[in-house]
């Protein structure tokens, strides 16, 4: 049973050693260059998992680098043509193909204003790679299923070394080294997906649950959810669920809960010990036995890896459950309905 999603799934940890070897001394240089600018604030703009990417983006800058960042509204670009003004921003655009139109908009606007402007993508020479002043390659090579995998995995370490490489963190440095090794560990919760996916063949609705760093996990879990599956998947943090959406629960509702170790835990933790009690049907993406032991299904992250960089880690899980359950489907998880690999938007 293989799909080329799948293939893609198994290519991530070799795809983040070849940014490592390949990318690395550039992010230096531009984190470089960004630290002699007087930059006051960053704006991301993306679109679908990008967006993801840019949402632990907002988080690692902010709270790494300490910078304020906002997530950009491309429609105040190119519906509204009311731009904000972008002077003493940095402006960095996330697109795997690099030719989201609205994306490019909101860069090149940036760069009429004078802003120091960054292209993260996978495409070299792609229209958003030319339009930026800076540009990381995300070294993915061509991803030939529709859902972003490798392509995802590798704009969170471009991100999160950007982050590092700004705040001139040693130690975080050695830990996005050991990444990739650690990245590969985490393939090994394959074979549990692929034996119990069936289990959930006629779920209509999940909820996908995490807080900090992983809130973004939980949204591109929940997105693949719904693309390869066509399952009603909504992410929340763990914060929000309590002010309304938990009372969709009930005994056999499946959430899947990410918790890995960190300052997130106790929080996330204790709204899972509740959902226990409730008896919905947990999936656990966790490097903790505690938090492992409440689930219908464990699934197990590699030990000793820091919060900050887990959702590198932590979306594996959910890559492959959303790939075995469109197979347990019977749909094609490399061609979902009504999806191409590049949208245009505008």
């Amino acid at each position: 049973m293989t799909s080329l999603l799948l293939e893609e799934i198994r290519e991530q940890p070799e795809i983040l050693r070849t940014f490592l070897r390949e990318e690395r001394s550039h992010v230096r240089e531009i984190a470089g260059d960004l630290s002699r600018r007087p930059i006051t604030c960053v704006i991301i703009v993306a679109r679908g998992s990008s967006d993801n990417a840019a949402t632990y983006g907002r988080y690692l800058l902010e709270s790494r680098a300490r910078w304020p960042v906002s997530l950009a509204a491309p429609s105040l670009f190119t519906l509204y043509r009311r731009p904000p003004n972008l002077r003493g921003a940095l402006i960095i655009g996330i697109s795997q193909s690099g030719e989201s139109e609205d994306v490019l908009e909101v860069v090149a606007e940036g760069r009429r204003q004078g802003a120091a402007t960054l292209a993260i993508t996978n495409v070299e020479g792609s229209p958003m790679a030319r339009e930026a002043e800076h540009v990381l390659l995300c070294r993915a090579r061509i991803e030939k299923s529709i859902a972003a995998t490798k392509t995802y995995t590798a704009e969170l370490y471009a991100l999160a070394w950007l982050a590092t490489e700004v705040a001139g963190d040693g130690e975080g440095e050695r830990q996005l080294q050991e990444l990739p090794d650690r990245h590969e560990q985490s393939l090994a919760v394959e074979t549990l997906v692929r034996e119990r996916a069936e289990r959930y063949r006629y779920a209509r609705h999940v909820a996908v649950v995490a807080r900090g760093f992983n809130y973004a996990t939980a949204f591109e879990i929940a997105l693949k959810l719904k693309e390869l599956t066509y399952t009603i998947a909504e992410p929340y943090s763990s914060a929000d669920f309590r002010h309304g959406p938990i009372a969709i629960v009930e005994p056999g509702f499946p959430v899947v809960v990410i918790a890995p170790s960190g300052l997130a835990l106790e929080d996330v933790g204790s709204l899972a010990r509740e959902l226990h009690e409730r008896k919905a049907e947990l999936l656990m993406i966790s490097d903790r036995s505690e938090m492992l032991s409440l689930a219908q299904v464990p699934l197990r992250l590699p030990d000793g890896i820091q919060e900050w960089v887990s959702p590198i880690v932590a979306v594996v899980p959910g890559q492959f459950l959303a790939a075995y359950l469109a197979l347990a489907k019977g749909l094609d998880p490399d061609q979902p309905r009504a999806l191409r690999k590049i949208t245009i938007t505008r």
